[in-house]
C-alpha cells in the first residue's frame, strides 16, 4: 500500500520564540498546536492522532492530557531524535491513509537553550564510547575528516553551507543569527573540534512547531492550497558492530525508496530541507539523496549553489537550523519551511518560483555513530 496523495498538511505554525525561559515545554505545545489547528481551520476536537516529539515523560499522553484532547485513536511517541518529527509525518500520513484517523497533529518542543542538560536513560554503547570523553560535536569531525580523507572535501566547502544559509537568515526575522558570513569568516572562527570550527555548527534554542495534515476529504473542505505526501521513508544507520562507514548518512537508504513511492527523481526537486545540525551533515545527505556523485558534496555547495535565486538547489531557506532555530530536535523546522515553500508563502527574498515539489529530510543522531533518518517528499495541490 502506497500513502501517495491520501495525507495532506492543512495547517502549519512556528514558534517564534528563540528564548523562552518563562514557559514550561507543554506551554510551547500546546501554542504551536493551537496555532496550527487555527492556521488549518480546525480545532481541538477535530483531532483524532496525536504525534509527540519533545521532553516530556509519557509525552503524547501527558500532552493529550494538557491539551484536552478527547477524541484521539492515534498515539505515537517515536524517538529517533532530531529525525522524529519527520518521520512522524509518514506515520501519520500512514494512519492517515489506513483509516485509523482522518486529523493528525504533529508537535514539537524543546527547551534546551533554557535547560542546559537533557537527560535521558544512557543507550548501551555508552559505557563504551562515553567514557573516552567523546562528544556530539567530536562525532561528526570524525566523520568531516574522514569525507575531506576521501574526496578531498575541503573547510571551505564545508563552509559554503553555513554561507548560504546566512544569505537566507538574513530575511527571517525570527531567525537566531541574522548577520550575513563569508567563507573566510566560517574558517577563521574558532576551531571546536578539527576539523569543524564554531559556525560549522547549528545554534541552540528554545522552540517549537506544529503540523495538521488531513485526509482528502477534510483537506479539499478547508478551501486552499494544500501540500500532499507523496513518499515518505525512514531507516536506521549504524556502526555495524564497528564496521561503520563515516561517509555516507541514512539517506543512503531512505532516499531511494521515498523518490521511488512519489514517482519523482532528485532532478524534478525545486526545494529542499536538509537537516544541518552541523554542514558535513549537509554535504554528506545532498550525495546520499542522488543530487550529486558520493564524493562530490563539497563541489555541489560551493560557490553559492544552495542560495535560493542564485544557486541550483535551494536548501533551508530560513536559515535552518545553522542560523535559524534547532531545539536539538530540528526535523520540524525543515518540515515548516518546506510548507511555507510550497505555498508561496517563504519571504519573497527566497521564495521558490513554482515550488511545486520539495523534499524534506531529518537526521537524528550522530553521523560518527548511528542515526535514525527519514526522508519525505511533498507535492502541491490547488484547492
Amino acid at each position: 500500500m502506497t500513502i501517495r496523495g491520501k495525507a495532506f498538511i492543512v495547517g502549519s505554525y512556528e514558534h517564534p520564540g528563540r528564548r523562552l525561559p518563562d514557559k514550561s515545554v507543554s506551554q510551547i505545545h500546546a501554542e504551536v498546536c493551537i496555532a496550527a489547528l487555527k492556521d488549518a481551520g480546525l480545532g481541538l476536537n477535530d483531532v483524532d492522532g496525536l504525534f509527540y516529539t519533545g521532553q516530556l515523560s509519557m509525552g503524547a499522553t501527558a500532552l493529550s492530557d494538557y491539551m484536552g484532547l478527547n477524541n484521539l485513536k492515534v498515539l505515537d511517541t517515536t524517538m529517533t531524535g532530531g529525525s522524529s518529527p519527520v518521520i512522524h509525518i509518514g506515520h501519520a500520513a500512514m494512519a492517515i491513509a489506513t483509516g485509523r484517523c482522518n486529523v493528525a497533529l504533529v508537535s514539537l518542543a524543546a527547551r534546551p537553550r533554557s535547560e542546559r542538560a537533557m537527560r535521558a536513560a544512557p543507550n548501551p554503547e555508552a559505557s563504551f564510547e562515553q567514557v573516552f570523553g567523546t562528544n556530539t560535536i567530536a562525532m561528526y569531525a570524525l566523520a568531516a575528516r574522514r569525507h575531506m580523507y576521501e574526496f578531498g572535501t575541503t573547510s571551505e566547502q564545508l563552509a559554503w553551507v553555513k554561507v548560504a544559509a546566512s544569505q537566507h537568515a538574513q530575511h527571517n526575522e525570527h531567525a537566531l543569527l541574522r548577520d550575513v558570513v563569508t567563507v573566510e569568516d566560517v574558517v577563521n572562527s574558532r576551531l571546536l573540534s578539527d576539523p569543524l570550527h564554531l559556525l560549522d555548527t547549528c545554534v541552540v534554542t528554545d522552540s517549537g512547531g506544529a503540523i495538521v495534515m488531513a485526509n482528502p476529504e477534510v483537506a479539499k473542505s478547508l478551501g486552499r492550497t494544500r501540500v500532499k505526501i507523496l513518499g515518505c521513508a525512514e531507516a536506521p544507520k549504524h556502526s555495524n558492530n564497528g564496521k561503520i562507514d563515516l561517509t555516507y548518512t541514512g539517506g543512503r537508504f531512505t532516499g531511494p525508496r521515498a523518490f521511488e513511492e512519489a514517482g519523482v527523481t532528485p532532478k524534478d526537486v525545486k526545494y529542499a530541507s536538509i537537516y544541518d545540525s552541523f554542514t558535513i551533515t549537509v554535504v554528506e545527505t545532498l550525495e546520499d539523496l542522488g543530487f550529486c556523485e558520493k564524493g562530490k558534496g563539497g563541489s555541489f555547495v560551493a560557490d553559492g549553489n544552495l542560495i535560493s535565486g542564485t544557486g541550483k538547489l535551494p536548501v533551508n531557506t530560513d536559515g535552518g537550523g545553522l542560523c535559524n532555530n534547532h531545539p536539538g530536535m530540528g526535523g520540524m523546522f525543515k518540515i515548516l519551511e518546506a510548507v511555507r515553500q510550497m505555498q508561496g508563502t517563504a519571504h519573497p527574498k527566497v521564495q521558490v518560483p513554482n515550488c511545486d515539489i520539495a523534499l524534506v529530510h531529518g537526521t537524528g543522531g550522530s553521523l560518527g555513530t548511528r542515526m535514525g533518518s527519514s526522508t519525505v517528499i511533498l507535492g502541491q495541490e490547488d484547492a
